[in-house]
């Protein structure tokens, strides 16, 4: 590893804590449909691509999401659903970015949408005082707005490509082992973050801080 000059982040799992069953089962107890046939974290319907891709708009994401659900209540429960899986940043994470960053050329690539990027943002702000996510990064990707999503080869190359980076020059660190599978396909040095594990034993471990 000795080579390395960039580093991709995933966001969710990575960052910023996720609870996805917290999501899955504030669903549940709005309808008697399962959430689970639509979504888990390794699969989920087209509706869901269609938003993570930015294909969509939020007000029709929601309508779509309330027929599959069989739905008839308030839009603003379906909202505090979809967002329940947010959780927190925690301070440790963002300081290791900053190391990271002060070594490396870094980069997020997160698959997500409109409606989570306004929430993460604002509690980052509440929480950290952080202003701007992207002074984090060199370079800050979001699914929804590149029209692509992981584990799809074509989001990795977008990235290389705009940044000119050399794949056996970078590491892509992801929870999903799909994503691992989608970036190591291009020859990119691709590492599944364990649960449980932090970032920052996972760089250490490569010796890259």
């Amino acid at each position: 590893m000795n080579n390395i000059k960039n580093i991709i982040f995933d966001l969710g799992g990575v960052i910023i804590n996720l609870d996805i069953k917290a999501t899955i089962s504030s669903f549940n107890a709005l309808t008697t449909v399962s959430f689970e046939e639509i979504y888990t974290q390794a699969k989920q319907t087209t509706l869901f691509d269609l938003f993570d891709k930015g294909k969509i708009e939020e007000k029709e994401f929601f309508r779509e999401l309330a027929s599959k659900l069989n739905y008839k209540g308030e839009h603003e429960h379906l909202l505090n659903a979809w967002n329940a899986m947010l959780l927190d940043f925690p301070e440790e994470r963002l300081d290791t970015l900053v190391e990271a960053k002060s070594n490396y050329n870094t980069f997020l690539l997160s698959n997500t949408n409109e409606t989570h990027i306004s929430v993460f943002e604002n509690n980052l702000y509440q929480e950290h005082g952080v202003k701007h996510f992207s002074d984090y990064f060199d370079g800050l990707y979001y699914s929804c707005r590149m029209g692509m999503r992981k584990p799809d080869e074509e989001i990795f190359e977008y990235v290389l490509t705009k940044n000119k980076l050399v794949p056996s020059e970078t590491v892509f660190i992801d929870d999903s082992i799909q994503h691992v599978k989608g970036a190591g396909n291009l020859g990119i040095n691709a590492f599944l973050l364990e649960k449980n594990m932090e970032i920052n034993e996972l760089l250490k471990q490569l010796n890259l801080l």
